[in-house]
């Protein structure tokens, strides 16, 4: 089954929208990720229990464009969540995002908490989490830090063919698995997803002055925390810290996972997902 697709009008600006499943609302985003029909394996994990509203941000897909480089900082993109919750609608809603679609949900926390049903962050961090973590694969110490740069740069080309891009997005992605050989187990749907550039790059300078540590006392929404023990892209402790510091938080670690633990333990993390939403109801 598809996602079913949507324009959303919203005060500021026409959004894209995927939807799929049924249930209590609960919208997914990553901060430079361009959906489509195809869907999202992260969103997938929720639209059994859910109706899942698959969000592109400003300048991803065809969603409104930016008019000023700001606009794509994640304090503008939880503005531009929030008018698209109101065009479609819902009254309040759940929240989940990966890596830097959790990253988007702490703020998205700390300033809309009343907003929120939940909030489900997984593999991400309130705080700029390179410099002074070595287990990070994108701190310079880190032995595949080279290959993960050249990767994403490869990707950002506007002259690689498609299929090249494919190639180099599966060997990134392979990097961030603690089982590597099991990545055509795990991405075994036909989900097709593309990067936004100019989001990313934007990101880059952002996350540069990101901390949020002491604003997640703020954050009034039940939120669960999951994360992969051996994530190489937002290192456990960082999860370790939110989980700390947001009040009633709770922290649910997945001892065989890098960065994906809903596809490496998915019978695991859809049962802790599950076992949370159920106690909150």
């Amino acid at each position: 089954m598809v996602w079913e697709h949507m324009m959303v009008s919203t005060s500021r600006g026409e959004f894209e929208v995927f939807a799929k499943g049924t249930g209590e609302p609960v919208c997914v985003t990553h901060l430079y990720s361009e959906f489509n029909e195809t869907g999202d394996y992260f969103a997938d994990t929720f639209t059994e229990t859910h109706r899942v509203y698959l969000v592109n941000l400003r300048e991803a897909g065809n969603s409104a464009k930016a008019h000023y480089p700001y606009e794509l900082g994640m304090l503008e993109s939880v503005f531009d969540l929030e008018a698209v919750r109101t065009g479609l609608g819902v009254e309040q809603w759940g929240f989940a995002g990966h890596s830097t679609g959790g990253m988007l949900g702490i703020v998205y926390g700390i300033y809309f908490s009343s907003h929120l049903r939940f909030l489900v962050v997984v593999g991400a961090a309130a705080r700029e989490y390179i410099t002074f973590s070595e287990d990070c694969i994108y701190n310079a110490e880190h032995p595949h830090f080279s290959r993960m740069q050249e990767l994403i740069e490869n990707l950002k080309s506007t002259e690689a063919t498609e299929q090249q891009k494919q190639e180099w997005k599966i060997e990134r992605t392979k990097l961030s698995l603690t089982s590597p050989n099991n990545y055509e187990h795990y991405f075994s749907n036909q989900v097709i997803k593309k990067m936004s550039a100019i989001r990313m790059n934007f990101f880059n300078r952002e996350l540069q002055l990101f901390d949020l540590t002491r604003k997640l006392k703020l954050i009034t929404t039940p939120t669960l925390i999951m994360c992969g023990r051996q994530d190489v892209k937002c290192p456990l402790l960082y999860s370790q810290e939110m989980a700390e510091l947001i009040p009633r938080a709770q922290l649910a670690v997945f001892d065989n996972s890098n960065h994906y633990p809903f596809l490496e333990e998915k019978t695991k993390f859809h049962q802790t997902y599950k076992d949370y939403i159920e106690e909150l109801a």
